[in-house]
């Protein structure tokens, strides 16, 4: 079978492996549609996610669905030759976090395809993948492979919107168009957002927004910098970050209305930044994180399957396996593509 791994910044490798056998519990996955993340390209482009660096060679990919191709001893949930979604994390369960119902804040947290602890957690960028029967969901509509694969960045935004609280007539503010802004407009919009506003840098983020059911785009960068961007848009009630640009959040600080909710989705970058933070007080703000998701994974691959949400639109290409770094160069031009996923050969 192929594997890809990041060895360090710009060296991918894609090279035959065993293809491994399942244990008691275990499922083994043939690769459906593998979705190409901001953190994966971070991983290939420059080794390392914020504070997560490359320490040995990783197999990126946390997005993903598969074909069930064997089940090891004592497997009920899944059959072989099911279509499956599959949850990338892995909470121990145990620990104060978990007991509180917040397991995506796990201290024990193991994430496919992710540095943050070491030895790394390798992930779904392989042609046959292990995974343990519980992250697996059966997918039995007619729904496509790279469809179920937009489960694991709809449940972000799903949480993304827990998080912010009753979003029901609200006005919302999404900064960043990618793939997790116009998760976000699916997600505000199935909860009842009332105005929904997508704001960014390129055209073609955009206008997938206004695809999916933004009510309105603003090119942030044209806009005047003088001028009141609540002027343009409203004043929001609720605004969602999703672009880890420091500009972006100061933003969203000034143009929501006083008691506004502002939800920290994408990463700053790791040195910090410098922000206005005095309005977090004078205009009573609450200033909220949103890391990956909890309990909510089941939702986004129900709402998909259903397409009660329709991911159709942000998914723009599916490039093999053997093409892994040319696929992941492609992603990181927002002005052509949105989603890209990697398929078996």
């Amino acid at each position: 079978m192929l594997e890809c791994k990041v060895y360090a910044a710009k060296d991918l490798r894609v090279s035959e492996a065993s293809t491994p056998v399942p244990g008691p519990g275990e499922v083994l996955v043939r690769l459906g549609a593998a979705g190409i993340c901001g953190s994966d390209i971070h991983y290939y482009v420059h080794g390392r996610v914020g504070s997560f660096a490359i320490r040995e060679p990783l197999t990126p990919g946390h997005e993903a669905s598969g074909i069930v191709a064997a089940v090891g001893a004592g497997v009920t949930r899944v059959a072989p030759g099911e279509r499956i979604a599959i949850d990338p994390s892995s909470p121990c369960g145990h620990c104060a976090r978990c007991r509180d119902g917040r397991e995506n804040l796990c201290s024990e947290m193991r994430f496919l395809g992710s540095a943050s602890v070491f030895p790394h957690v390798q992930g779904m960028f392989r042609e046959y993948f292990l995974t343990p029967e519980q992250r697996c969901i059966a997918v039995r509509s007619e729904i496509s492979l790279q469809e179920i694969a937009m489960s694991e960045p709809l449940a972000v935004a799903l949480h993304s919107v827990r998080r912010a609280g009753n979003l029901l007539d609200r006005d919302v503010l999404v900064t960043g168009g990618g793939t997790i802004g116009c998760m976000m407009v699916l997600a505000a919009r199935r909860a009842g957002a009332r105005r929904i506003t997508v704001a960014d840098v390129l055209d073609y983020p955009l206008e997938i927004a206004r695809m999916v059911g933004a009510d309105a785009t603003i090119r942030i960068d044209r806009h005047e910098p003088d001028a009141s961007l609540a002027a343009q848009c409203g004043e929001p009630d609720v605004a969602f970050e999703v672009s880890g640009a420091v500009s972006a959040l100061n933003t969203c600080l000034q143009t929501v209305r006083r008691g506004a909710t502002i939800v920290q989705v994408g990463t700053l970058p790791p040195e910090g930044a410098q922000l206005p933070l005095n309005l977090v007080m004078q205009r009573e703000l609450d200033l909220l994180g949103s890391l990956r998701f909890g309990n909510v994974f089941g939702d986004a691959v129900a709402a998909i399957a259903s397409r009660q949400v329709d991911v159709r639109p942000v998914i723009s290409a599916s490039h093999p396996l053997a093409e892994a770094a040319a696929a992941i160069e492609l992603a990181r031009d927002k002005t052509r593509s949105m989603k890209i996923h990697l398929v078996p050969g």
